[in-house]
């Protein structure tokens, strides 16, 4: 490691200089007091004296004062060193408290916060882990506890065996959509998700969600509709798909927590030249404030008693959170407890990128070009 002195000359030069005037006054007083001599030459006698001692008081506080700070400060930086703390090994050691304090105060407060997101980490992984068992447990014993209550005698039964074995069904599939979701979630979050990328009109695609959801919206008596009833076809760029996925998702979260004769509508609206944003409103329960910003965790529900009446898997909007990010979009969400809430999230237009011909289809071209010119 370089070793770097900044301020410690200062140091040994006033030192220096106080211990020589010192020691040279004192020299010349000596030699007037027992020999006597001519003014002239106790002069030169003295600056000579001087010198000879202001260098060697120089030399020897310079030397001991740096060797003693930079053996304490090496420690200091030995010690750190056992942190791994690669930034700070790296950087040349410094005997400038000034500048060592600041140092060691930024190592002190990166560590911090690195300790602090470990805890966060740790916190989250231990809420995520007990989700996941929750969610799998609850649908594992009830499909265990309808095949041993038919083990146990119940078979024999026809009425009470295919209504146990129907609903020991609806266990498995649930474990299916649980499973399906947590592999989709990984892949977009690992990047193995390949998105199609396609033209298509928004408008028809949010009409085919609301036919797919009307018989589920009318259980609640819940309005499916567009915010404008004239509205125009849009065509946007994207996985077509995977959009329906995101549009399905947020508006069966409306449906869910929507109020009974409530409403849930949709609008599209032209952000910008190159963006659509596309809007989802309902007056439902609303979500309080504090839980806004944990929403998009998976398995996070804003209803802490464990009830799972509503059903899902508890990663819907997960899901839609990582399908959006992997279009490179922005989703936004605003909610006014006990009101309703509003999803809201941007898409590209269509028709904004114009198509990369290769080599090929380029000498094609330009020999239909040439024909024509003949």
């Amino acid at each position: 490691m370089k070793i770097n002195f900044k301020k410690t000359y200062k140091f040994a030069i006033k030192s220096a200089l106080f211990i020589s005037l010192f020691a040279a006054g004192f020299v010349v007083l000596m030699v007037v007091l027992f020999f006597g001599s001519k003014v002239t030459n106790l002069l030169l006698f003295g600056i000579v004296c001087l010198l000879i001692i202001y260098l060697f008081s120089f030399i020897v506080l310079q030397y001991r004062v740096e060797r003693f700070i930079y053996r304490r400060v090496k420690k200091i930086y030995d010690d750190v060193s056992l942190l791994e703390s690669s930034t700070f090994i790296n950087q040349p050691i410094t005997t400038d408290m000034e500048t060592l304090t600041r140092e060691v105060k930024k190592f002190a407060t990166d560590k911090k916060l690195e300790i602090e997101m470990l805890q966060m980490r740790e916190e989250y992984r231990r809420e995520f882990l007990g989700n996941v068992s929750h969610e799998l447990k609850t649908p594992l014993f009830t499909v265990q506890g309808y095949i041993s209550t038919l083990l146990d005698g119940a078979m024999d039964d026809k009425n009470i065996r295919k209504k146990y074995l129907k609903r020991a069904e609806k266990g498995v599939e649930r474990l299916i959509y649980i499973v399906e979701d947590l592999d989709m979630i990984t892949k977009l979050e690992s990047g193995d998700l390949n998105l199609e990328f396609s033209e298509f009109d928004i408008v028809e695609l949010i009409q085919n969600v609301f036919d797919l959801l009307e018989m589920k919206a009318d259980k609640k008596k819940i309005a499916l509709a567009f915010e404008n009833y004239h509205i125009q076809p849009i065509l946007v760029h994207g996985d077509k798909d995977k959009i329906q996925q995101v549009v399905e998702n947020l508006i069966v979260n409306s449906i869910k927590y929507g109020r009974e004769g409530g409403f849930t509508e949709v609008a599209v609206v032209n952000l910008t030249k190159k963006k659509v944003l596309v809007r989802i409103t309902d007056n439902g329960e609303g979500i309080e404030k504090n839980n806004i910003t944990r929403l998009f965790e998976r398995f996070y529900r804003v209803d802490k008693s464990g009830s799972r009446t509503e059903g899902g898997s508890g990663l819907g909007l997960a899901i839609v959170k990582h399908i959006i990010e992997a279009h490179k979009e922005k989703i936004y969400v605003e909610s006014e407890f006990g009101i309703g809430s509003e999803f809201s999230f941007t898409i590209e237009k269509a028709g904004l990128k114009k198509p990369e011909l290769n080599p090929k289809e380029i000498y094609s071209k330009s020999l239909k070009i040439n024909r024509l010119k003949k």
